[in-house]
């Protein structure tokens, strides 16, 4: 019998493994791709995410942000990180990375289905495997998190996000974040020539269609070499609880609010800490707590301007009002960045 079973390889499920390895249990994951895997997002990691992965020991290539920069057509604002800059990584890049720093680490990671996943008071089996625990990274859509009854009621308000990356030398040392009526798109610097484009968005239509929303940023990137798009979505994922006997949820599968502010990384890869340390202590009852407490400033802080931003006038006012109230504007950046 291993000591942790991971279920998903991932960066979420792969930090997972590298926390759970140096912490001296044999650890095991289960990954039904082949990587490194590709993923709808805005590939933005903020300061406190790129200390994690250094502490992962995972080296990477990137492009350095040093801010955020909200633009609406008329106004813009802009707020500097504080402490240290972040880093804008390609998924795969981010996942060839920490797929080197698990085997750095020891990790066996195998290539198969998870499959059914079954406990008892002592153990849990899957894919073949017994172990005293099982972390299950299976993503947004967390097929495990479902069968075990933890996922909550879908919100009202659904969002999806695209992503498109764009052959062109980054023009801003920032990510700058394009409000429009309906939707935001995120223009992340993640090497010498290339910008990821993200846009978010509760009213269905192809990355073209959403795009002409922003005439300014339309125009820059205009007829310009890209990539193949990507989506994912509904975004929000409610959660009952993040553990079930044995069995922990981690990364995407334990919930998730908004990409709106760029956090999902650092809370996937402070939650992995959270999770092995339990699981060490052999207390997977705790598990739930400190994810709550871990996040909760996360949670509130991106479920405000969530909930504001479905309002017209409200959407209307953000980014004026965080151009004339500069130093608000820079607390709140640097609260979720720092």
């Amino acid at each position: 019998m291993i000591d942790l079973l991971v279920a998903g390889g991932g960066p979420a499920g792969l930090a997972t493994a590298v926390h759970a390895a140096r912490a001296g249990l044999e650890t095991v994951v289960v990954e039904r791709r082949q990587g490194p895997i590709d993923k709808a997002c805005g590939e933005g990691l903020m300061p406190h995410s790129v200390r994690q992965l250094q502490r992962l020991g995972a080296e990477m290539d990137g492009r350095e942000f040093r801010g955020i920069r909200y633009l609406d057509g008329h106004r813009t604002a802009e707020a500097r990180f504080r402490a240290g800059a972040g880093r804008g990584v390609r998924r795969t890049v981010l996942h060839a990375a920490l797929s080197q720093a698990a085997a750095d680490a020891g990790v066996r990671v195998v290539q198969g289905e998870v499959g059914p996943v079954t406990q008892d008071s002592e153990s849990v089996s899957a894919a073949g495997f017994r172990a005293r625990y099982l972390a299950a990274a299976d993503g947004l859509h967390s097929p495990i998190r479902r069968s075990l009854g933890l996922s909550g009621s879908e919100g009202r308000r659904r969002r999806w996000g695209i992503r498109r990356h764009v052959q062109i030398a980054p023009w801003s040392d920032c990510v700058e974040v394009y409000w429009g009526p309906d939707a935001e798109a995120y223009v992340t610097p993640v090497g010498e020539n290339c910008v990821g484009v993200a846009i978010l968005t509760s009213v269905r239509g192809g990355f073209d269609e959403h795009l002409a929303a922003f005439p300014l940023l339309a125009e820059r990137i205009h007829g310009l070499e890209h990539g193949h798009d990507r989506a994912a979505g509904p975004l929000r994922q409610k959660v009952r609880n993040r553990s079930a006997g044995r069995v922990l949820l981690v990364g995407d599968a334990a919930g998730y609010v908004d990409a709106l502010t760029g956090e999902g990384m650092g809370l996937a890869f402070g939650a992995a800490e959270l999770l092995v340390g339990c699981v060490r202590a052999d207390r997977p009852g705790d598990y739930d707590r400190q994810w709550r407490a871990m996040t909760r400033r996360y949670r509130l802080l991106t479920a405000a301007l969530l909930h504001g931003s479905g309002f017209g006038p409200v959407r209307a006012c953000i980014t004026p009002a965080s151009a004339a109230l500069p130093s608000v504007f820079a607390r709140v950046v640097n609260a979720l960045g720092e």
